[in-house]
């Protein structure tokens, strides 16, 4: 059990960690680093159910004001949020079969790529677009998801980012209604690890829920600001994330 100096530090960075997932996704850059540096000694797994805990909250904050707020599309965003639990489960019971580290080095060269397409692409994401309709819609954004879940289980960093890069660059969605799906959908990815990762290591729960209180605010205030900004800033936010993510993964795979 960390000390109360590091728990407040702890639900700081669940706070902030919140804000960002609810605009863009990748609160774990952020979360999940503070966990492994202020409790060194915690156990792999109550790590990865205590950080699990922490962000449902949150994510499902933003959710909910999305839903009120921007009335996203759920016959899209709830058959992803099905598929992406049953991914992030399988994803979190192989983990201790795959090595994350054979997935960084992929996860690393996609990221550049769409980090630099949606920079040379200034107009992207501002106005809807679908590229496709019925069947064919629904497939491409359960299939992505399903994929995305499955890395939510085995790794983590960047999951509601991939979604929406999944979810504009793909599927052809604002930034924003994109960031509102992301977070159905990012719900259900938490709660899918959770119920692995429960189980094999339970969270540390006192820490886990002071942190989750932070993450709900933090989740709460920047499914708002999102709205209020609108889509050029979750653009902007989102750009800022996936260079984060490279700066991250890029040390993951150099160290390893």
């Amino acid at each position: 059990m960390p000390g109360l100096g590091d728990v407040l530090l702890l639900c700081l960075a669940a706070g902030f960690a919140g804000w960002i997932d609810a605009v863009s996704g990748g609160g774990g850059l952020v979360q999940l680093p503070a966990l492994l540096i202020l409790v060194p000694g915690a156990a792999p797994a109550a790590v990865l159910a205590t950080n699990k805990l922490s962000s449902i909250f949150g994510t499902s904050a933003a959710a909910l004001t999305y839903h009120h707020r921007v009335r996203p599309d759920l016959l899209t965003a709830l058959p992803m949020a099905a598929v992406a639990l049953a991914g992030a489960a399988a994803g979190a019971l192989s983990a201790s079969v795959l090595s994350a580290d054979v997935f960084r080095p992929v996860v690393l060269v996609v990221l550049v790529l769409v980090g630099g397409y949606v920079l040379l692409r200034p107009t992207m994401g501002e106005e809807e677009a679908l590229r496709w309709t019925g069947g064919r819609h629904v497939g491409a954004a359960t299939g992505g998801a399903l994929a995305i879940g499955f890395y939510d289980g085995i790794l983590g960093p960047g999951t509601g980012s991939f979604l929406v890069i999944l979810l504009v660059g793909l599927l052809g969605y604002s930034f924003l209604q994109a960031s509102a799906k992301a977070r159905i959908v990012n719900v259900a990815t938490n709660l899918g690890a959770l119920l692995v990762f429960v189980p094999q290591g339970a969270p540390m729960w006192r820490t886990g829920l002071a942190m989750a209180a932070c993450n709900l605010t933090g989740g709460w205030l920047g499914a708002h600001t999102a709205i209020r900004r609108g889509n050029r800033f979750v653009r902007l936010v989102f750009l800022v994330v996936v260079g984060g993510l490279v700066v991250r993964l890029g040390y993951d795979v150099a160290r390893s």
